[in-house]
């Protein structure tokens, strides 16, 4: 069944789909993304990669987005980009704030969720999480697992 999309003009470019799986994501932001321009015309391409990315913030109170692969752009010559460069985030001072306090006092982590374009602009789905034991992760996969079998004896009796 395919997943029906919030917004019409939005196009999702990639997810990260190991952070459900190793963190409790307890919120999420949406943040800008500064980029060149082979950059946005290699994401257009969708070929992009978030699974090894995690977001710094540093002491002057910005964001970066660090470790995310972004393909060099394939008509590209000379002025291609880096592959993997830092790139800084776009949010509200308030937000970064928070996020500063939380991340430096409670233990959590920011992981990039999904990478998209929402009216022609780069987002990035930032989440608030914290990571995961291996006994946490082992109870995930007994629900799931339960939750399988029940709905496989519902359609078997139907």
């Amino acid at each position: 069944m395919a997943k029906q999309k919030d917004n019409p003009g939005e196009k999702t470019i990639t997810t990260n789909r190991r952070a459900r799986h190793d963190y409790f994501i307890d919120d999420t932001w949406e943040a800008g993304l500064v980029l060149k321009g082979t950059e946005v015309k290699s994401l257009r391409e969708g070929k992009a990669t978030i699974t090894e990315a995690y977001v710094r913030l540093d002491k002057s109170g910005e964001a970066f987005l660090v470790g995310c692969a972004i393909q060099p752009w394939s008509a590209g010559n000379r002025y291609n980009h880096e592959l993997t460069r830092p790139r800084k985030l776009l949010m509200h001072k308030r937000e970064l704030r928070r996020l500063i306090g939380k991340v430096n006092r409670e233990g959590y982590t920011l992981i990039p969720m999904r990478l998209y374009f929402n009216g022609g602009k780069a987002k990035l789905e930032v989440g608030l999480g914290k990571g995961k034991k291996q006994h946490d992760k082992r109870a995930d996969t007994k629900k799931a697992d339960a939750k399988r079998a029940m709905d496989r004896a519902k359609r078997k009796y139907r």
